[in-house]
């Protein structure tokens, strides 16, 4: 039996079951000062202990490696997501302060408005005397050989400049002029066929009097008719038409009827629009006389 054979005993390995018999100078003693074959137990235990610190030491430094990977990756998804692709190595000193960087709530900046000086009203400048300054005469106010309106022409006949009001009209319109000191009556009698109007200006130092003028005026109040030149008398018997107005400080007043004589009635409808023509054209050139003088001060 091999039990009887002799040499030395194979050693025993507690941390290798069924461990084999290994020839004797390869084979490490576990306790060279023990003589009685007895395991080295506190050898054993330093030997496990050991390695468990070193397996701890190796989960620790890969654990920290992978830590410091994820930061790095967050702090690459940071820049990128501010746009601009490439991390900052400037010093904190060198970032913007917290009152640089624009408020959503901060006040909007406001600019002062700037506008152009509102345009000159034509009318202020044929409302007084001390301001409407132009040349003025019937051939100025209503220039020309005729007048068209419209479809229809006006033939002009005779004007007048009378600085005694009074006597270039009739009925109750001559006291109405001299109560509201008009200085001066511009005269033009204009015509269609039989059909004769004449247009009468009275000007006034204000826009007040002329105002008042027009309203103190009454179906009596008609501007004497002015004939010759090749018109006939009108409008000195017969029944005629009227109207009065005013603009700034200028009355103006007109008076048709026909050139043969006849009363104006109610179907006389050519005499109807001729009046309102020429009372039309009165107010517009009173009216292009304050524009006129508008733009001659604006430009200057």
């Amino acid at each position: 039996m091999s039990f009887g054979q002799g040499g030395p005993q194979s050693q025993w390995d507690p941390w290798t079951p069924q461990s084999q018999q290994q020839p004797q100078q390869s084979q490490q003693p576990w306790n060279s000062g023990n003589s009685d074959g007895t395991p080295d137990w506190a050898a054993l235990a330093e030997a496990s202990e050991a390695r468990a610190k070193r397996r701890r030491l190796l989960f620790i430094g890969g654990g920290a490696l992978a830590t410091v990977a994820i930061a790095g990756a967050v702090a690459v998804a940071v820049v990128s997501a501010n746009g601009s692709g490439q991390a900052s190595d400037s010093p904190s000193s060198q970032l913007p302060s917290t009152a640089d960087i624009p408020s959503a709530t901060a006040t909007r900046p406001s600019f002062a408005p700037t506008s152009a000086p509102p345009p000159l009203d034509p009318k202020d400048f044929v409302s007084s005397a001390e301001k409407d300054k132009a040349p003025l005469g019937p051939d100025l106010l209503f220039p020309g050989t005729q007048l068209t309106m419209g479809e229809t022409v006006y033939k002009k006949g005779p004007t007048a400049d009378t600085r005694t009001c009074g006597s270039a009209a009739q009925g109750t319109l001559p006291k109405v002029l001299d109560t509201n000191e008009c200085t001066r009556l511009l005269r033009v009698t204009y015509t269609k066929g039989d059909t004769a109007v004449t247009v009468g200006v009275a000007v006034f130092d204000t826009e007040a009097q002329a105002e008042k003028a027009k309203k103190e005026a009454d179906k009596k109040s008609i501007v004497r008719s002015l004939s010759g030149g090749g018109v006939t008398s009108f409008c000195t018997g017969a029944v005629c038409r009227s109207t009065t107005n005013s603009y700034g400080r200028y009355a103006y007043f007109t008076v048709a009827g026909f050139t043969d004589g006849k009363d104006v009635t109610e179907k006389s409808t050519g005499v109807f629009r001729a009046g309102d023509d020429l009372a039309e054209f009165a107010f517009r050139q009173i009216r292009r006389r304050g524009e006129a003088q508008a733009s001659a001060a604006a430009e200057g």
